[in-house]
């Protein structure tokens, strides 16, 4: 079962418990609902009032479905994960597109072919591209930081122009600042791959991720 907060025994499991699960978020209705399908009686407890944890969505006053806490795109290359999931919610297939808004006007990206043109002003190729890329990649055999990954993949004109305003406006840290993991998970193409996601399957649960969890708990005796 699930227990709000906000209780003196909302965090106390009775004597027929067999497991006391803190947090309600993905992690903690997924173990709930797959120790509960091997006969095991569990109490899920979250501090906030709801399920989902950041995944959780809701209505807003119009009516429309919102991330509260920021958007949250699913996708996975993993088929048991998609047919697990799918016991629970039916999809919305998506296909993540995004536009960067720096110097007056939007760019294509992730970093591709059309964010090339975009910059050229005219039309181009990968291999155009390619070459430009290898003259103007700063070399950096083990890049320490975000700003050395993205130097050493694409040089300082791009750099400048599509991270480090970024970072700093997000995070008000500098790419510098930031491990190499965290610019350097953002695809740089050289094709017109658009996509800011590459894994196979891509897509929103049909009714929201709380109406997929609120199924999910009802399979959870």
């Amino acid at each position: 079962g699930w227990r709000k907060p906000g209780t003196p025994s909302a965090l106390e499991p009775d004597a027929h418990t067999d497991f006391l699960i803190i947090g309600a978020g993905f992690s903690g209705l997924v173990i709930a609902e797959r120790l509960a399908s091997a006969g095991w009686r569990c109490v899920v407890a979250d501090r906030r009032g709801h399920i989902g944890g950041n995944a959780h969505d809701r209505p807003d006053s119009a009516g429309v479905l919102i991330h509260p806490y920021g958007p949250h795109y699913f996708r996975t290359n993993s088929q048991r994960v998609v047919d697990y999931l799918s016991r629970f919610t039916g999809w919305h297939p998506v296909s993540y597109q995004i536009k960067s808004r720096t110097r007056g006007r939007y760019w294509s990206f992730p970093i591709n072919l059309n964010t090339f043109e975009e910059f050229l002003g005219r039309e181009s190729t990968s291999e155009e591209f390619a070459a430009w890329l290898e003259e103007k990649r700063i070399p950096i055999e083990k890049p320490a930081n975000s700003e050395e990954v993205i130097l050493s993949q694409v040089g300082r004109e791009l750099y400048e122009k599509f991270f480090e305003g970024y970072t700093l406006k997000q995070w008000k840290r500098h790419p510098r600042d930031l491990d190499a993991s965290v610019c350097g998970r953002i695809p740089i193409r050289t094709n017109r791959d658009d996509r800011y996601l590459t894994e196979s399957f891509q897509a929103l649960p049909d009714k929201g991720y709380t109406a997929m969890f609120e199924n999910l708990l009802a399979a959870t005796p």
